[in-house]
């Protein structure tokens, strides 16, 4: 159930118990007073007829109330009362008149009883009328607040989804986006909202401070950089020579992954889109890596792509299960699905969670490397947008999927 719904419901059961209790409360206090002021009618016409009786009047008369010696009708319990010596009244039902008040007192010793009847018709339909009344009365206030409940949750909810939506774009990378802009008020909503841009704009900055320390060092590290390479090719041939050689290419690609690093997290990137043969790019980089890969293609698709991002993309994905998999690497080719399959543990949960991360190898089994890679790669997805998926084949090893958006069709392009 929604927050909408929770405080809407909330709302109206309140409403109603409230007007309910209200309502029975005004029912019994008006039944009350109309009993008693009955009560007290009957109670001076039996004092008015015992006076007559007195003087020898005549007792019965037209009129509401009614006076009589040993009236038939006069309910038992009352008629006992009076036996007793007592005076007393009673609202009784019967007789042709409906329900009435009845008082009774002893006379001549107690052989005789004499009673009054206050007929209460009218009283019962007053209350009758005031019941109509209050349950209108409920009815309509139970509307207008179950209205106003859902006005106001609505409000509220619409606040809520406004916020989180902003909130998942801030998770989603766009950490520049500001709730507090779109939230109005000066409620807990808005404290919440003030304290997400907060957090926003703490989470920016320092992703500003890492992508600029990132760049920093990859600058300040190419200029020795360079030297050293140089420096490196001068040595004289032999085992050692080749070992600081390899040592520095090694070094040299990881600034140069650095760069490409700091330039996709700045979106610096500007993609050079063009309608592409998947089967053929495939088959390309799969030969510009250099790795015994076993291609597989059930159906070819024209995709719109960067074919220089597109080989970094698979490049990298395949050096990577050359690296840290076992056994064949698996490409297929799917209309726009390329799919690589390693054989080896997998990838990590914290990848299949969180994605790829720089400088993570993860576990121990899946090799050694700086962890840009697949980083990279992720990178350049985004910039093409295709889609890049990780995860595990059921039977072993570590699955990446990239999605790739088809090209147009020429037909449907009136310039052609």
């Amino acid at each position: 159930m929604t927050l909408r719904r929770q405080i809407a419901t909330a709302v109206a059961a309140i409403s109603v118990l409230v007007a309910v209790a209200v309502g029975l409360l005004v029912h019994q206090a008006m039944v009350r007073q109309h009993v008693d002021q009955a009560r007290g009618s009957a109670l001076t016409a039996l004092d008015a007829a015992l006076g007559a009786y007195e003087r020898n009047e005549e007792l019965t008369g037209g009129g509401p109330r009614q006076a009589a010696l040993d009236d038939p009708a006069l309910p038992a319990r009352l008629r006992t009362l009076a036996a007793e010596g007592r005076r007393g009244s009673l609202l009784a039902r019967g007789g042709p008149e409906g329900e009435s008040v009845w008082a009774a007192v002893a006379v001549r010793g107690g052989g005789e009883v004499l009673s009054v009847r206050v007929g209460f018709a009218q009283d019962r339909q007053a209350i009758a009328d005031l019941d109509r009344i209050i349950l209108i009365a409920v009815v309509a206030s139970v509307f207008i607040t179950v209205l106003a409940g859902v006005l106001v949750a609505d409000r509220i909810s619409r606040r809520l989804r406004t916020a989180a939506a902003a909130a998942r774009g801030i998770a989603d990378g766009r950490t520049d986006t500001r709730i507090g802009e779109l939230v109005d008020g000066r409620d807990e909503v808005a404290d919440l909202a003030a304290a997400v841009d907060l957090m926003s704009r703490e989470l920016h900055r320092r992703l500003e401070d890492e992508q600029r320390f990132t760049a920093d060092v990859a600058h300040e590290l190419r200029t020795p950089l360079t030297g050293l390479v140089t420096a490196a090719e001068l040595l004289p041939p032999g085992r050692p020579t080749q070992l600081v050689q390899n040592r520095v290419q090694a070094l040299r690609a990881l600034v140069e992954d650095l760069l490409e690093v700091s330039r996709l997290d700045a979106d610096a990137e500007t993609p050079d889109l063009a309608a592409v043969p998947l089967d053929r790019a495939v088959r390309r980089t799969v030969t510009l890596t250099g790795l015994d890969v076993d291609v597989e293609v059930r159906a070819d698709a024209s995709v719109r792509t960067d074919l220089r991002r597109l080989d970094r993309i698979l490049g990298n994905l395949l050096l990577n299960a050359d690296r840290h998999g076992g056994g064949t690497i698996a490409l297929h080719v799917d209309g726009h699905r390329i799919t690589v399959r390693d054989h080896g543990p997998g990838f990590p949960d914290e990848l299949l969670r969180d994605g790829p991360q720089r400088f993570r190898t993860s576990v121990r089994e899946r090799g050694r490397g700086h962890g840009l890679g697949l980083t990279i790669a992720q990178g350049h997805t985004r910039v093409i947008g295709a889609t890049l998926t990780f995860t595990n084949h059921p039977t072993g090893g570590a699955v990446a999927t990239l999605v790739l958006p088809a090209a147009p069709d020429p037909a449907d392009n009136p310039l052609h």
